[in-house]
Protein backbone atom coordinates (compact mmCIF):
# COMPACT_ATOMS: atom_id res chain seq x y z
CA UNK A 1 0.00 0.00 0.00
CA UNK A 2 1.45 3.72 -0.68
CA UNK A 3 0.40 5.23 1.98
CA UNK A 4 1.27 4.77 5.77
CA UNK A 5 -1.67 4.24 8.15
CA UNK A 6 -1.20 6.15 11.66
CA UNK A 7 -4.69 7.43 12.47
CA UNK A 8 -8.03 6.20 12.35
CA UNK A 9 -9.00 9.23 9.54
CA UNK A 10 -5.99 7.54 7.15
CA UNK A 11 -7.98 4.12 7.31
CA UNK A 12 -10.75 5.66 5.35
CA UNK A 13 -8.15 7.58 3.01
CA UNK A 14 -6.24 4.14 2.24
CA UNK A 15 -9.43 2.75 1.57
CA UNK A 16 -10.41 4.86 -0.78
CA UNK A 17 -7.56 5.15 -2.55
CA UNK A 18 -6.81 1.02 -2.70
CA UNK A 19 -10.19 0.14 -3.26
CA UNK A 20 -11.18 2.46 -6.01
CA UNK A 21 -13.14 0.72 -9.08
CA UNK A 22 -13.87 -2.01 -7.13
CA UNK A 23 -16.20 -0.93 -4.44
CA UNK A 24 -18.22 2.42 -5.03
CA UNK A 25 -17.86 5.38 -2.43
CA UNK A 26 -20.29 4.82 -0.10
CA UNK A 27 -19.85 1.01 0.48
CA UNK A 28 -16.44 1.91 1.12
CA UNK A 29 -16.71 4.68 3.37
CA UNK A 30 -19.58 2.09 5.15
CA UNK A 31 -16.30 -0.26 4.90
CA UNK A 32 -14.12 1.96 7.35
CA UNK A 33 -16.86 2.58 9.83
CA UNK A 34 -16.95 -1.42 9.92
CA UNK A 35 -13.32 -1.86 10.18
CA UNK A 36 -12.77 1.32 12.84
CA UNK A 37 -15.29 -0.86 15.07
CA UNK A 38 -13.18 -3.95 15.38
CA UNK A 39 -10.09 -1.66 16.91
CA UNK A 40 -10.28 -2.43 20.44
CA UNK A 41 -9.82 0.89 21.52
CA UNK A 42 -13.01 2.23 19.30
CA UNK A 43 -15.43 -0.58 20.70
CA UNK A 44 -17.32 1.39 23.23
CA UNK A 45 -21.23 2.14 22.75
CA UNK A 46 -21.90 5.78 21.59
CA UNK A 47 -18.18 6.52 21.90
CA UNK A 48 -17.31 9.96 19.06
CA UNK A 49 -13.84 8.74 17.36
CA UNK A 50 -11.28 11.36 17.19
CA UNK A 51 -10.19 10.48 13.53
CA UNK A 52 -6.79 11.78 14.43
CA UNK A 53 -6.44 8.53 16.95
CA UNK A 54 -3.36 6.88 16.38
CA UNK A 55 -3.76 3.73 14.89
CA UNK A 56 -1.37 0.66 17.12
CA UNK A 57 0.99 -1.26 15.43
CA UNK A 58 -0.78 -4.98 15.85
CA UNK A 59 -4.05 -2.87 14.61
CA UNK A 60 -2.44 -1.97 11.47
CA UNK A 61 -1.41 -5.77 10.56
CA UNK A 62 -4.96 -6.72 10.64
CA UNK A 63 -6.26 -3.48 8.98
CA UNK A 64 -3.86 -4.40 5.65
CA UNK A 65 -4.52 -7.69 5.97
CA UNK A 66 -8.47 -6.84 5.46
CA UNK A 67 -7.79 -4.40 2.92
CA UNK A 68 -6.05 -7.30 0.83
CA UNK A 69 -8.63 -9.21 1.13
CA UNK A 70 -11.19 -6.67 -0.11
CA UNK A 71 -8.83 -6.08 -3.03
CA UNK A 72 -9.59 -9.85 -3.75
CA UNK A 73 -13.43 -9.03 -3.63
CA UNK A 74 -13.72 -11.20 -0.14
CA UNK A 75 -16.26 -9.40 1.73
CA UNK A 76 -15.67 -7.68 4.47
CA UNK A 77 -18.06 -10.27 7.00
CA UNK A 78 -16.54 -13.42 5.32
CA UNK A 79 -12.86 -11.40 7.01
CA UNK A 80 -14.24 -10.50 10.23
CA UNK A 81 -15.69 -14.08 11.02
CA UNK A 82 -19.17 -12.35 11.57
CA UNK A 83 -21.82 -9.21 10.77
CA UNK A 84 -25.01 -7.94 12.49
CA UNK A 85 -28.32 -9.03 11.53
CA UNK A 86 -31.52 -7.21 13.50
CA UNK A 87 -29.56 -6.45 16.91
CA UNK A 88 -28.05 -9.93 16.60
CA UNK A 89 -24.36 -11.07 15.94
CA UNK A 90 -24.01 -13.62 13.19
CA UNK A 91 -21.28 -16.07 12.58
CA UNK A 92 -20.17 -15.77 8.86
CA UNK A 93 -18.48 -18.20 7.26
CA UNK A 94 -18.89 -19.38 3.68
CA UNK A 95 -20.68 -22.44 4.94
CA UNK A 96 -23.53 -19.81 4.25
CA UNK A 97 -25.03 -16.60 2.75
CA UNK A 98 -24.37 -12.99 4.35
CA UNK A 99 -27.52 -11.57 6.04
CA UNK A 100 -29.32 -9.08 3.74
CA UNK A 101 -30.88 -5.54 4.80
CA UNK A 102 -34.04 -6.63 2.96
CA UNK A 103 -34.00 -10.07 4.86
CA UNK A 104 -33.90 -7.75 8.24
CA UNK A 105 -37.10 -6.47 6.34
CA UNK A 106 -38.99 -9.95 6.19
CA UNK A 107 -37.91 -10.25 9.98
CA UNK A 108 -39.09 -7.03 11.03
CA UNK A 109 -42.48 -7.69 9.63
CA UNK A 110 -42.99 -11.30 10.71
CA UNK A 111 -42.09 -9.30 14.57
CA UNK A 112 -44.44 -6.90 14.24
CA UNK A 113 -47.57 -8.89 12.85
CA UNK A 114 -47.06 -11.73 15.36
CA UNK A 115 -45.77 -9.84 18.76
CA UNK A 116 -48.37 -12.08 20.77
CA UNK A 117 -47.25 -15.43 19.08
CA UNK A 118 -47.02 -17.91 21.68
CA UNK A 119 -46.52 -21.52 19.04
CA UNK A 120 -44.27 -22.71 16.74
CA UNK A 121 -42.23 -20.97 13.60
CA UNK A 122 -40.77 -23.23 11.31
CA UNK A 123 -37.62 -21.64 9.06
CA UNK A 124 -37.01 -23.42 6.16
CA UNK A 125 -33.57 -23.13 4.05
CA UNK A 126 -31.74 -21.46 7.44
CA UNK A 127 -28.45 -20.99 6.35
CA UNK A 128 -26.64 -19.03 8.75
CA UNK A 129 -29.48 -18.82 11.24
CA UNK A 130 -30.15 -15.27 11.25
CA UNK A 131 -33.35 -15.77 10.70
CA UNK A 132 -34.42 -18.18 13.39
CA UNK A 133 -32.38 -16.24 15.59
CA UNK A 134 -34.07 -12.88 15.30
CA UNK A 135 -37.11 -14.36 15.77
CA UNK A 136 -36.48 -16.63 18.99
CA UNK A 137 -34.72 -13.36 20.49
CA UNK A 138 -37.95 -11.14 19.60
CA UNK A 139 -40.54 -13.68 19.59
CA UNK A 140 -39.52 -14.84 22.82
CA UNK A 141 -42.81 -16.60 23.79
CA UNK A 142 -42.31 -18.64 20.19
CA UNK A 143 -40.33 -22.26 19.80
CA UNK A 144 -38.52 -21.96 16.44
CA UNK A 145 -37.33 -24.39 14.32
CA UNK A 146 -34.33 -23.73 11.71
CA UNK A 147 -33.73 -27.08 8.73
CA UNK A 148 -31.51 -26.48 6.07
CA UNK A 149 -29.93 -29.52 3.67
CA UNK A 150 -26.15 -28.44 4.80
CA UNK A 151 -24.68 -29.58 7.96
CA UNK A 152 -21.92 -27.00 8.03
CA UNK A 153 -24.84 -24.24 7.68
CA UNK A 154 -26.31 -25.91 10.73
CA UNK A 155 -22.92 -25.88 12.63
CA UNK A 156 -22.56 -22.17 11.51
CA UNK A 157 -26.78 -21.23 12.98
CA UNK A 158 -25.64 -23.37 16.06
CA UNK A 159 -22.78 -21.46 16.82
CA UNK A 160 -24.49 -18.33 16.30
CA UNK A 161 -27.72 -19.56 18.38
CA UNK A 162 -24.93 -19.62 21.15
CA UNK A 163 -23.42 -16.12 20.97
CA UNK A 164 -26.74 -14.69 21.22
CA UNK A 165 -28.19 -17.10 23.81
CA UNK A 166 -31.35 -17.90 22.31
CA UNK A 167 -32.91 -21.22 21.40
CA UNK A 168 -33.58 -22.74 18.22
CA UNK A 169 -33.83 -26.21 17.11
CA UNK A 170 -32.03 -26.66 14.31
CA UNK A 171 -32.66 -29.69 11.96
CA UNK A 172 -30.56 -31.48 8.91
CA UNK A 173 -33.18 -32.13 6.38
CA UNK A 174 -33.74 -31.75 2.69
CA UNK A 175 -37.31 -30.42 1.33
CA UNK A 176 -37.15 -32.67 -1.41
CA UNK A 177 -37.16 -35.78 0.74
CA UNK A 178 -38.31 -34.72 4.42
CA UNK A 179 -38.05 -36.86 6.84
CA UNK A 180 -37.64 -34.61 10.73
CA UNK A 181 -39.83 -32.08 9.01
CA UNK A 182 -42.89 -33.76 8.39
CA UNK A 183 -43.25 -34.72 12.33
CA UNK A 184 -43.44 -30.75 12.84
CA UNK A 185 -46.37 -28.61 13.55
CA UNK A 186 -46.93 -24.87 13.42
CA UNK A 187 -48.38 -21.56 13.03
CA UNK A 188 -45.72 -20.00 10.96
CA UNK A 189 -43.43 -20.94 8.16
CA UNK A 190 -40.63 -18.21 6.94
CA UNK A 191 -38.08 -18.83 4.42
CA UNK A 192 -35.51 -17.05 2.10
CA UNK A 193 -34.81 -19.91 -0.11
CA UNK A 194 -32.21 -19.88 -2.96
CA UNK A 195 -34.35 -17.61 -5.78
CA UNK A 196 -31.73 -15.92 -8.00
CA UNK A 197 -32.10 -17.43 -11.71
CA UNK A 198 -28.82 -18.55 -13.05
CA UNK A 199 -29.35 -16.22 -15.85
CA UNK A 200 -28.63 -13.58 -13.63
CA UNK A 201 -25.16 -14.38 -12.57
CA UNK A 202 -23.96 -12.00 -15.23
CA UNK A 203 -25.61 -9.08 -13.18
CA UNK A 204 -23.52 -9.95 -10.47
CA UNK A 205 -20.51 -8.72 -8.43
CA UNK A 206 -17.66 -10.66 -8.05
CA UNK A 207 -17.67 -10.77 -4.02
CA UNK A 208 -20.79 -12.89 -4.32
CA UNK A 209 -20.21 -15.27 -7.22
CA UNK A 210 -16.66 -16.24 -6.19
CA UNK A 211 -17.20 -16.49 -2.45
CA UNK A 212 -21.12 -17.14 -1.15
CA UNK A 213 -22.45 -20.69 -1.70
CA UNK A 214 -24.07 -21.25 -5.23
CA UNK A 215 -26.67 -23.74 -3.71
CA UNK A 216 -27.61 -21.19 -1.03
CA UNK A 217 -28.34 -18.58 -4.16
CA UNK A 218 -29.18 -20.08 -7.50
CA UNK A 219 -31.67 -21.89 -9.19
CA UNK A 220 -32.56 -23.16 -12.64
CA UNK A 221 -34.48 -20.51 -15.25
CA UNK A 222 -36.53 -23.52 -16.00
CA UNK A 223 -38.03 -24.20 -13.14
CA UNK A 224 -37.45 -20.74 -10.52
CA UNK A 225 -40.57 -21.06 -7.81
CA UNK A 226 -39.34 -25.16 -7.17
CA UNK A 227 -38.28 -24.30 -3.27
CA UNK A 228 -41.21 -22.40 -2.48
CA UNK A 229 -43.99 -25.04 -4.34
CA UNK A 230 -41.65 -27.68 -2.39
CA UNK A 231 -42.36 -25.64 0.68
CA UNK A 232 -46.14 -25.21 0.09
CA UNK A 233 -46.20 -28.51 -0.52
CA UNK A 234 -44.91 -29.49 2.84
CA UNK A 235 -46.98 -26.65 4.38
CA UNK A 236 -50.12 -28.78 3.57
CA UNK A 237 -48.91 -31.54 5.99
CA UNK A 238 -47.69 -29.61 8.77
CA UNK A 239 -49.06 -25.73 8.87
CA UNK A 240 -52.21 -25.40 10.86
CA UNK A 241 -55.26 -23.83 9.61
CA UNK A 242 -55.16 -19.92 9.45
CA UNK A 243 -51.16 -20.37 9.58
CA UNK A 244 -48.92 -17.97 7.74
CA UNK A 245 -46.30 -18.14 5.15
CA UNK A 246 -43.91 -15.79 4.65
CA UNK A 247 -41.28 -15.74 2.11
CA UNK A 248 -38.80 -13.54 0.47
CA UNK A 249 -38.61 -14.01 -3.13
CA UNK A 250 -37.00 -12.39 -6.56
CA UNK A 251 -38.13 -9.00 -7.11
CA UNK A 252 -39.21 -10.28 -10.94
CA UNK A 253 -41.40 -13.09 -9.71
CA UNK A 254 -43.96 -11.48 -7.92
CA UNK A 255 -46.89 -12.34 -9.89
CA UNK A 256 -45.80 -15.59 -10.49
CA UNK A 257 -45.46 -15.86 -6.49
CA UNK A 258 -49.21 -14.67 -6.35
CA UNK A 259 -51.06 -17.32 -8.81
CA UNK A 260 -48.54 -20.00 -6.80
CA UNK A 261 -49.99 -19.08 -3.60
CA UNK A 262 -53.60 -19.05 -5.37
CA UNK A 263 -52.72 -22.72 -6.56
CA UNK A 264 -52.31 -23.89 -3.17
CA UNK A 265 -55.79 -21.77 -1.67
CA UNK A 266 -53.62 -19.38 0.34
CA UNK A 267 -55.93 -16.14 1.32
CA UNK A 268 -55.24 -12.84 2.64
CA UNK A 269 -52.24 -13.29 0.14
CA UNK A 270 -49.94 -9.62 -0.11
CA UNK A 271 -46.71 -8.97 -1.93
CA UNK A 272 -44.78 -6.30 -0.18
CA UNK A 273 -42.72 -4.06 -1.53
CA UNK A 274 -38.48 -3.12 0.35
CA UNK A 275 -37.13 -0.33 1.00
CA UNK A 276 -35.80 -0.28 -2.92
CA UNK A 277 -39.56 -0.35 -3.96
CA UNK A 278 -38.81 -3.90 -5.12
CA UNK A 279 -41.01 -6.95 -4.64
CA UNK A 280 -39.72 -8.37 -1.79
CA UNK A 281 -41.64 -10.10 0.44
CA UNK A 282 -45.12 -12.43 0.13
CA UNK A 283 -47.28 -13.48 2.57
CA UNK A 284 -50.39 -15.64 3.00
CA UNK A 285 -52.76 -17.22 5.29
CA UNK A 286 -53.90 -21.11 5.04
CA UNK A 287 -57.30 -21.62 4.69
CA UNK A 288 -59.59 -24.55 6.99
Amino acid sequence: MGLKIQTLKDIRICLSKELQGTYPDPEISALARIIIKTLPETKQLHRIYDPNQPVSSENLSHITQYINELKEGKPIQYILGSTEFYNCKIRATRATLIPRQETEELVDLIIRENKAYKGNIVDFGTGSGCIAIALSKYLSGSSVTGTDISAAAIDVARESADLNNVPVNFLKDDIFNPVEILSLKTGIIVSNPPYVRNSEKMIMHRNILDYEPDIALFVDDSDPLIFYRKILEIADTILLPEGKVYFEINEAMGSEMIDLMNRFRYSETKLIRDINNRDRIIKGKKNG
